[in-house]
């Protein structure tokens, strides 16, 4: 007699044990995302996996529902290069901020022509008769709907680093990079600006400024500066400078204080990691009245 369903594979056999069957019909599976990190966060407390690796795991999960909007840089807080811009003005750029690829734009900021490494700048030096032009690359351009897991396989993909952020209507709404992405998984990833050499958290950088930890102490701060921040309230100057703020700081942003600037350099977990310090530029004179 002939298979009456001679189109089916047969099935495989289920290779667990009676007691792993019962215990998931006891004990099933997690049916939600909220579940599943409910039970990585179990596992973790029955040592199952290290905190490191939940925390990672946790960051997956989260960040598939993530987008390019939430992770940028916003426009006014991008720092940009002028195509027009001279040749020391835009070292000073470079060297000021630290970064290693720079939108570049034409005319108005919303205009970027192209993406400039800061090496390539260091062509120019050799050769001054090279056209900027020249060594600008594509500037790569996604919606800030873009999902980030989706965006993060184009960086690997496209072996690009940075991405322009566009709004529905076509216009600059700000910046990100592959650092962004992956740090939604494995937390800020500390570069050479993060060596950790002074003990006092501050250190002087070449054009003069100074780089100061978030979790640097606000005596430290007032001895090197020769300030007066309070320390009564506040043990350390992130602490200090939130509370000015009036929320937590991020990237970009910055407070005038004891006539300081505390210009966020970077933040992790909630917190600023790095200021970059200057002398508060001096407040205009209002008009004598007649």
């Amino acid at each position: 007699m002939s298979d009456p369903h001679p189109s089916r594979a047969p099935r495989s056999p289920d290779k667990r044990s009676l007691f792993e069957r019962l215990v998931e019909f006891l004990s099933p599976g997690p049916d939600s995302k909220a579940e599943l990190i409910e039970t990585l966060a179990e596992a973790e407390d029955r040592e199952l996996i290290e905190p490191e690796s939940r925390l990672m795991l946790e960051g997956v999960l989260r960040m598939a529902d993530m987008t390019a909007g939430d992770v940028m840089v916003a426009a006014p807080r991008m720092d940009l290069l002028d195509i027009r811009a001279p040749y020391d003005e835009l070292l000073n750029v470079v060297i000021d901020t630290g970064h290693s690829r720079f939108p570049v734009y034409e005319g108005e900021r919303d205009n970027i022509i192209g993406i400039l490494m800061a090496k390539d700048l260091l062509k120019l030096q050799r050769a001054p008769e090279l056209n900027l032009r020249t060594l600008l690359r594509p500037a790569v351009f996604v919606p800030e709907s873009k999902r980030l897991n989706e965006l993060l396989r184009d960086f690997r993909s496209n072996r690009n680093h940075l991405a322009i952020v566009i709004d529905e209507f076509g216009k600059t709404a700000g910046l990100i990079t592959i650092e962004d992405v992956l740090e939604q998984i494995v937390g800020e990833i500390e570069d050479e600006f993060d060596e950790d050499d002074a003990p006092t958290g501050i250190y002087t950088l070449a054009d003069g400024s100074h780089r100061v930890a978030g979790d640097a102490d606000i005596e430290a701060v007032n001895t090197f500066f020769g300030v007066e921040l309070p320390e009564e309230d506040f043990d350390t100057i992130g602490g200090l400078v939130a509370h000015e703020l009036g929320h937590v700081p991020r990237r970009g942003e910055f407070a005038d204080i004891a006539g300081l600037r505390f210009a966020v350099l970077f933040t992790r977990a909630g917190a600023v990691r790095w200021f970059k310090v200057t002398r508060a530029p001096a407040a205009p004179e209002a008009p004598a009245e007649h």
